[in-house]
């Protein structure tokens, strides 16, 4: 069965996403029994490109290679270009519109404009676009009931490692107590590479070479990233609409050396820790450096790696570890919600 698939924002996400269909498409035709069509790509910078009939996606990378664009795409009848993100989701003719633009921690937008107009067409929706979902999730599912479409955002935690899929499906049946993680690679990175000895400084230039930290590193190292992940899990986990404000945020920057010199030898090691708690208040979620214990899983967790630990009623402890960002494995986390849409399945 053909699916129809209209990509909004074709940077590292969307191009990663692309990257999948090019290699795999045929096996995931063999194997699941259907065919991602993209019949419309838009993006800001680059362009837009339509066609009915889909798009021949070598071409789309070819061209955003050679020019950074699609100017270098050759021109077929019944391609359409020049449409905005709003009438390419309108007017493409696709059953899901994947969003993938970057994430505003200010208000959401354009994210959430986006996911409005495709959910109000009675389009699904799959993003990696924290924005959105932190923020108006509540309303967007509300449209996506009254349209009978969905909504799926598995890539906004930990990218193509499945947290929100394992708590539906693997961990059906627990009453999901609380959770605690890793969940910013570029911090974890920088903690890591100061315990083996760097500055904070120094370790904040070396992931920024590696492009793991943005030339503002402020979402990373001041925790923003991970607290935006807490409002999205506290919605998706615990049902609950936390605020920003609500969650207490402290970020790395003031770990020194010395600090991680005592937890060395206290036989601890510096993490930036994010959880959420149930209380008889309510949910407490906050996001803080924590000198954790070596026999905690986090402690082994190195490097640009994240990890959530459940704390369940029944199973105990359960830790899933993996990437949390990167160009395949977040157009890999596209890939398993378009996937779970075609099967009816969460």
């Amino acid at each position: 069965m053909s699916q129809k698939l209209a990509i909004i924002g074709f940077g590292t996400v969307g191009q990663g996403f692309v990257e999948i269909l090019v290699r795999d498409s045929e096996r995931l035709k063999a194997e699941y029994g259907v065919d991602f069509k993209v019949v419309a790509i838009s993006d800001v910078a680059k362009g837009t490109l339509a066609h009915a009939d889909g798009l021949n996606l070598t071409a789309v990378l070819e061209s955003v290679e050679t020019s950074g664009n699609f100017m270098e795409y050759p021109n077929t009848q019944g391609l359409v270009k020049g449409w905005d993100s709003v009438e390419t989701i309108l007017n493409s003719g696709a059953d899901t519109v994947i969003e993938a633009t970057f994430t505003n921690i200010i208000d959401g937008q354009p994210g959430i404009e986006h996911c409005r107009k495709a959910l109000e067409a009675g389009k699904n929706v799959v993003t990696t676009n924290k924005g959105p979902i932190a923020l108006a999730l509540d309303e967007l599912e509300g449209i996506a009931a009254a349209r009978g479409v969905r909504i799926l955002y598995e890539g906004t935690v930990m990218s193509g490692t499945p947290v929100l899929r394992l708590a539906a499906t693997g961990l059906a049946g627990n009453q999901i107590q609380g959770i605690r993680g890793i969940l910013n690679g570029t911090s974890n990175y920088i903690l890591t590479r100061m315990e083996e000895g760097l500055t904070f400084t120094a370790a904040l230039a070396e992931a920024q070479r590696w492009g793991y930290a943005e030339a503002d590193p402020t979402n990373d190292v001041d925790g923003f990233d991970a607290q935006y992940k807490l409002l999205i899990l506290a919605r998706a986990l615990f049902g609950s609409s936390l605020r920003r404000e609500d969650i207490l945020c402290t970020g790395i920057r003031a770990i020194t050396s010395d600090d991680i010199a005592r937890a060395r030898e206290d036989g601890k090691r510096y993490k930036l820790v994010a959880s959420l708690e149930r209380d008889p208040s309510g949910l407490i979620g906050r996001v803080m450096p924590e000198a954790v214990a070596l026999s905690d899983p986090l402690a082994g967790v190195a490097g640009a790696i994240n990890a959530l630990t459940y704390r369940c009623d029944l199973s105990g402890d359960v830790t899933i570890v993996g990437a949390g960002a990167g160009r395949l494995e977040t157009g890999y986390a596209l890939l398993i919600d378009c996937l779970n849409l075609y099967r009816g399945q969460i």
